[in-house]
């Protein structure tokens, strides 16, 4: 069975992607911050949450939302679009 919604892997990484942009952060800084968390996501995988092409783990989307400062309330608008 695969896990997909909208035939997406996840809904987070339109979030993600933006959030980044916005603040200028290279996926480099991002995945160096991450890796302050424990957490080693590198720029190739970065890349693919941002497409929606992979699952993100609960950790790894709060560890991202903390230094993005991103609201995670804010994902369940992305369930209505």
């Amino acid at each position: 069975m695969l896990k997909r919604y909208n035939n997406k892997k996840n809904i987070s990484g339109t979030l993600i992607k933006k959030a980044r942009e916005d603040r200028g952060m290279s996926k480099v800084k991002l995945s160096q911050l991450l890796d302050t968390y424990g957490i080693y996501i590198n720029t190739d995988e970065l890349l693919r949450i941002e497409k929606n092409q992979v699952l993100v783990k609960d950790f790894e989307l709060v560890a991202i939302a903390s230094i993005l400062d991103i609201d995670l309330n804010n994902l369940k608008n992305y369930l209505e679009d």
